[in-house]
């Protein structure tokens, strides 16, 4: 009689992009959002004074990191992303 052994697969790993790769990616048509303190958004977009301490702000990136836009609810940079006919990718 003949003995088999069968393997199972507990997790999958999803394949990594480099950084040029995820730059690339979607050509121009692929954002992400990502929530900043007004700290951090203050770091990255300098030309923005005075903006309320303690509240959640919302940043549109080009798949690149480039930021695109800055708004105080993840309603409007959905919709910057609409507006500019951007698929929005989920960070993890």
């Amino acid at each position: 009689m003949k003995h088999t052994t069968t393997k199972s697969v507990d997790h999958v790993i999803a394949p990594i992009m480099s950084e040029f790769e995820l730059a690339h990616l979607g050509g121009g048509e692929v954002a992400y959002i990502k929530t900043l303190t007004s700290d951090e958004a203050t770091t990255m977009f300098p030309q923005i004074q005075g903006l309320p301490k303690g509240i959640p702000l919302f940043s549109l990136h080009a798949a690149d990191g480039t930021p695109i836009a800055l708004t105080d609810t993840l309603q409007a940079a959905i919709g910057h992303a609409q507006e500019d006919e951007l698929a929005i990718a989920p960070l993890h």
